[in-house]
């Protein structure tokens, strides 16, 4: 498997642990419509979260949510959208980006940027 995509899976992971440690319920993982994809969809009171996890090794190419294109964000609207359409129940979103530093496969940094606009 591709180091980028084990990465990826080990980011994801520990992203759903500090979600559910922060009182979100998780909804789905790696939720796909057409090509679209959201990482992480959970809800926390009223609210429903479309969640873009990006993990790093270390800072060498950038922190992780500097890598997070337009493109990348635009496609997460795009399937949020269909989720609501398909899951009307839920009145208020929010996007959000969590950030994952790891080193040496231990977690170095995490935050998350919360209510994120494009």
């Amino acid at each position: 498997m591709d180091t980028n995509k084990i990465t990826g899976n080990k980011g994801e992971e520990i992203g759903v642990a500090y979600l559910q440690q922060k009182g979100f319920a998780i909804l789905a993982r790696n939720w796909r419509f057409r090509h679209w994809e959201v990482d992480i969809i959970a809800s926390k009171g009223m609210f429903l979260y479309f969640i873009e996890v990006k993990t790093r090794n270390s800072h060498r190419y950038g922190k992780p949510e500097e890598s997070i294109t337009r493109e990348k964000m635009s496609n997460l609207k795009n399937a949020a959208e269909e989720y609501q359409y398909q899951h009307p129940e839920w009145k208020y979103i929010q996007f959000n980006v969590l950030a994952i530093t790891l080193v040496k496969e231990e977690v170095k940094e995490i935050f998350m940027i919360e209510d994120v606009y494009f």
